[in-house]
C-alpha cells in the first residue's frame, strides 16, 4: 500500500517525482531547495497552499475519526458481555485491524505525503516496519469483511446446520486464517527477498514493485476476497429473494368456515374461509425475517463500500508494475487514501444496522457521566 504523495508547491500543483523530472537535493538539515530550472536556492521550503492545508486537515480528521470510532467499538465489545460471542468476535477482529491502520499506518503515510521532494527520511528499518504493517493491517481488514460476509451467508442459508457451536469454530478459524494470510503477504518480501521496499538512492519507501510479488500480493489481499464477497452476496441475495419472496398465500382444505385474527402486535395472520378452502395471509414479516433482511442489507452495503474504496488502488497496484508505467502522484495518493477510508466506514456500517450497538454506546456514555 504505497504512499504516493500529496506534497504541493506554492502554486498548488503537485511536482512530478523522480530524478529525471526534478533537480533537487537534500540539504544537511533535511530541507530540499530547488528552482524551476533546478538551481539550488539558499533559502527555505515553499509555503503550503491553502488547498494543501485544507487537504491535510481533512486527512488528520479522518485519521482521528477512524481511530476513535473503531476504538469505541472495541471498548463496547469488551465491556458488554452480550457481545462476547459470534458474530461480534468478527467485528472485533475488523476493528482491531482498522485501529492499527489508523494508529500505525495512516500517520506515517501522511508524513510521507508531506515530505519535501517526496522522500522517505525515516530510514530503511522504519520503512520496512511501516510497509509491513500497512500490508498486514489493510489485508486483514479486507479479509475480515469477507469473513463477516461468509458468516452472514451461512447464518441465512444454513441456519439449522450452522449451530452456535459450529459458528464459534468457524469464526475462530476464519480469524486465524485472516491474520495468518495477511502476515504471509506482508512479510513475504522480507522473508524470501521478494523485492525491496526501500530505495536508498532515491530515498523512496513503497511496497515491493517486483511484478511477481505485485500479482501475489494484490490477488491475495484483494482480488481473492473480492471474489469471495461477490459470490457470497450473490448467494445471499438469491436465498433472501427465495425466502422472502415466497408466496404469502397458501390454500389449505378445511371442512368448516372460520376466521381468525392474531394479536396486532404480532405478525398479522388472517384465515378466511371460502367454501372448502382457507386462505392464509401473513400481514407482516416475522422477527427472524426482519433480522435477516437487515443482515443482508448490512452485508450488501459493507461489500459495496469495500469495493468502491479499494478497487481503484488495487487496479493501479497490479497494472503499474506489470506495464512499467505509473499514474501521476496525485491520483496515486487519492486512491491510497480512498482505500484507507474503508477503515473509517466499516464500523459505521455494521453498527448502524445493529440496534444493540447503539444502545450499548448510549449506556456506556451514560455510565461515564
Amino acid at each position: 500500500m504505497e504512499a504516493a504523495n500529496l506534497s504541493v508547491a506554492a502554486t498548488g500543483v503537485a511536482l512530478p517525482a523522480g530524478p529525471e523530472t526534478c533537480n533537487s537535493s537534500p540539504s544537511p538539515g533535511g530541507v530540499v531547495r530547488s528552482t524551476p530550472g533546478g538551481a539550488a536556492l539558499p533559502g527555505r521550503e515553499p509555503p503550503l497552499s491553502v488547498f494543501t492545508v485544507l487537504v491535510v486537515t481533512l486527512l488528520v480528521l479522518l485519521i482521528a475519526a477512524t481511530f476513535l470510532w473503531n476504538l469505541l467499538v472495541l471498548v463496547t465489545i469488551l465491556r458488554v458481555r452480550a457481545f462476547h460471542r459470534v458474530p461480534h468476535n468478527l467485528v472485533a477482529s475488523t476493528a482491531v485491524s482498522d485501529v492499527l491502520v489508523a494508529a500505525l499506518v495512516m500517520p506515517l503515510s501522511l508524513v510521507s505525503e508531506l515530505s519535501a521532494g517526496r522522500r522517505w527520511w525515516l530510514g530503511r528499518r522504519l520503512c520496512h516496519v511501516w510497509i509491513s504493517f500497512d500490508v498486514l493491517c489493510c489485508t486483514a481488514s479486507i479479509w475480515n469483511v469477507a469473513a463477516i460476509a461468509l458468516d452472514r451467508y451461512w447464518t441465512i442459508t444454513r441456519h439449522l446446520q450452522y449451530t452456535l457451536r459450529t459458528r464459534r469454530r468457524a469464526s475462530a478459524l476464519m480469524i486465524a486464517l485472516t491474520w495468518a494470510l495477511s502476515a504471509l503477504i506482508a512479510l513475504a518480501p522480507l522473508l524470501f527477498g521478494w523485492g525491496e521496499a526501500y530505495d536508498a538512492r532515491l530515498q523512496r519507501c513503497q511496497v515491493s514493485q517486483e511484478p511477481s510479488y505485485a500479482v501475489f500480493s494484490t490477488c491475495g489481499a484483494f482480488y481473492l476476497p473480492l471474489g469471495v464477497v461477490l459470490f457470497v452476496y450473490w448467494k445471499i441475495y438469491k436465498a433472501a429473494k427465495f425466502r422472502f419472496g415466497r408466496r404469502r398465500r397458501a390454500v389449505l382444505p378445511v371442512p368448516t368456515t372460520v376466521q381468525v385474527k392474531e394479536a396486532p402486535h404480532e405478525a398479522e395472520m388472517v384465515f378466511t374461509a371460502r367454501r372448502p378452502t382457507v386462505t392464509f395471509q401473513a400481514g407482516g414479516d416475522s422477527w427472524r425475517e426482519q433480522k435477516e433482511k437487515r443482515a443482508a442489507m448490512m452485508v450488501g452495503i459493507l461489500i459495496g463500500v469495500f469495493v468502491l474504496c479499494w478497487i481503484p488502488f488495487f487496479l493501479t497496484e497490479l497494472i503499474s508494475p506489470l506495464c512499467a508505467c505509473s499514474l501521476p502522484p496525485i491520483w496515486k495518493s487519492i486512491f491510497l487514501w480512498l482505500g484507507y477510508s474503508n477503515s473509517f466506514f466499516n464500523p459505521l456500517i455494521y453498527t448502524a444496522f445493529n440496534k444493540n450497538y447503539n444502545n450499548a454506546f448510549k449506556s456506556l456514555f451514560t455510565k461515564q457521566r
